[in-house]
């Protein structure tokens, strides 16, 4: 079994990888080097080919998420990296990576600066999910969707089931290694442009996506932490309502008690869920 997985997804960056594969050669000569092709429509897989790397091809494209399964599943290294194939992350950055790894850590993650972010709103929508996390956890997120990163396999691996096919894969894998107490490490690193194809995210249809990211980063980490809050909302309004109906009119209106209801259903669900979670993390021996 080698040591180094090295791991690139990519669609239609055939133009990114002629730069980054052969920067990766050089720097890990003995690492296995897997491109995933997306269902790419240009000349992507023979680049690969060409430059020496391991070509994984899907007839069409299953998404970002589903590229880093297929890429983990055919990987013989005891570590993998994940890269982007668009040159924005070094191979130079790797070692740092790594050698966190070597420090004990189970994932290393290379976190952006504002400068690596692909807008201004992209930025503002990061920097709100880190801090979420951040608090759901505990712990402090510099950056809870970068896709660089470096794992033990074999962590890695016990949450293949949970990864979704699209571009969230690098929030379920950290929520996970937080939720099952594997150590995580952040590297600051700068991010160069890309090259090639402009960005495969689709503002509308993605930004929707992306907005479900924070009700996954709660569920998948512990439930009762948003689904209290909201019961307590509904509770309190609910309280209030009440207490204005009976001083101005002496009962208890519909309203109210539909208020009170939906805060027992939302702490219910949420109690469900919180066992749901737990299930999810749960290692037998």
């Amino acid at each position: 079994m080698c040591e180094l997985s090295i791991i690139l997804p990519a669609k239609n960056e055939a133009e990114g990888l002629a730069k980054t594969l052969p920067t990766l050669r050089h720097a890990y000569p003995d690492a296995e080097i897997i491109v995933v092709d997306d269902g790419s429509t240009d000349s992507t897989a023979q680049i690969a080919r060409e430059l020496g790397a391991i070509v994984l091809s899907s007839p069409y494209s299953m998404g970002n998420g589903a590229a880093i399964k297929r890429g983990s599943r055919a990987a013989n290294g005891a570590l993998l990296v994940f890269m982007d194939a668009d040159g924005q992350h070094s191979a130079e950055h790797i070692g740092q990576l790594l050698a966190k790894l070597d420090e004990g850590f189970d994932m290393a993650v290379g976190a952006r600066d504002g400068s690596g972010q692909a807008n201004f709103h992209r930025g503002l929508a990061n920097a709100f999910y880190n801090r979420l996390a951040s608090h759901m956890t505990g712990h402090r997120i510099d950056d809870l969707t970068s896709g660089f990163r470096a794992v033990r396999a074999d962590k890695f691996r016990e949450f293949l089931h949970l990864l979704p096919n699209g571009f969230s894969y690098p929030t379920t894998s950290t929520m996970a290694f937080f939720r099952s107490a594997y150590p995580v490490a952040y590297v600051p690193i700068p991010v160069a442009k890309r090259v090639g194809n402009g960005s495969h995210i689709r503002p509308i249809k993605d930004g929707i996506r992306f907005l479900l990211i924070i009700f996954k980063i709660a569920t998948l980490y512990s439930p009762m932490k948003l689904f209290a809050p909201i019961s307590g909302a509904f509770f309190f309004i609910g309280l209030a309502y009440y207490s204005y109906t009976f001083i101005t009119m002496h009962r208890l209106t519909n309203m109210s008690t539909l208020l009170f209801s939906a805060a027992v259903i939302v702490f219910l669900i949420g109690l469900i869920s919180e066992q749901v979670t737990s299930l999810t993390y749960r290692r037998d021996s």
